[in-house]
């Protein structure tokens, strides 16, 4: 059970543009169909970013649980994962209104990061905090987003206080301008720095997405993607649907004899539900 892998989709992004590539979903139809295709492909976790219809990023919980109610109507077993990232720019009370739908599972941002240009994401260290307890007083999963070590650091010592608690479960953020990027070297760095017993998954932009979802593979680890991260099947290549993306992470997965987690086993590996 343990070495099955579990694929994470994240299907929209709040950067990401249909100009970019035109299968980057907006509205509540489009987030159905390409969570119900990813899933058929092999997701469990589906990473989600609320969107209005004419692309404008919003973490209005009207919104998300319209987006939720209906991926879970089609695909009731999926792991529905909320961002609680948000945009550039957003206040933590505007990032955190989505938290308000309970979800069962959201992001929970590490540090902060310069994100190219003048944009930086802002995850003060009592951002992280305010995040943890209200996912706490919730009951929310959280997986802890990292984009370098420092990150790591500062959950420990969060972990040390009691305030992050439950399965410690990692997102490597590898390749994003201004953070590190996504070497061999800097995926094992990250994985030996983690608390003992906590599981991780990679998530590779760009270029990096699918050399470091093998090697997340290859090491045990978990994979995330998505157009949110990366919009090319190949290089040069436009991916024609966030499945494409998760069916060659399959087929990467196969090379190491690992299989697919369902929901019901991501949620057994992440500590969610019951052996």
């Amino acid at each position: 059970m343990k070495d099955k892998l579990i694929i994470t989709c994240a299907i929209s992004g709040a950067e990401v543009t249909k100009e970019h590539n035109p299968s980057v979903p907006y509205t509540v139809e489009e987030m159905v169909e390409a969570a119900d295709a990813a899933y058929k492909a092999g997701a469990s976790i589906i990473h989600l970013h609320a969107r209005f219809d004419d692309g404008k990023p919003t973490q209005n919980k009207d919104r998300y649980q319209e987006i939720h109610n209906a991926i879970k109507k089609r695909c009731p077993e999926l792991i529905i994962q909320v961002s609680t990232g948000g945009a550039v720019g957003m206040s933590r009370e505007e990032r955190s209104d989505v938290l308000n739908i309970k979800p069962e599972m959201a992001t929970l941002d590490c540090g902060t990061l310069n994100f190219g240009g003048d944009e930086i994401f802002v995850n003060t260290e009592n951002d992280i905090i305010y995040f943890a307890n209200k996912m706490n007083e919730l009951n929310v999963r959280y997986e802890m987003e990292c984009f370098e070590k420092g990150h790591i650091d500062t959950t420990i010592r969060l972990i040390k206080k009691s305030i992050i608690k439950g399965h410690l479960h990692y997102s490597f953020v590898l390749g994003v301008n201004g953070g590190m990027t996504g070497e061999e070297r800097d995926f094992i760095f990250l994985k030996e720095s983690l608390p003992v017993n906590a599981t991780y998954s990679v998530a590779g932009i760009g270029r990096y997405e699918f050399s470091l979802a093998e090697l997340s593979i290859k090491h045990g680890g978990h994979v995330r993607v998505g157009l949110e991260d990366n919009i090319y099947i190949e290089k040069g290549v436009l991916a024609k649907s966030n499945a494409e993306l998760v069916e060659k992470v399959v087929q990467i997965a196969r090379k190491y004899n690992r299989e697919i987690a369902t929901p019901k086993e991501a949620r057994i590996i992440l500590g969610m539900g019951e052996e």
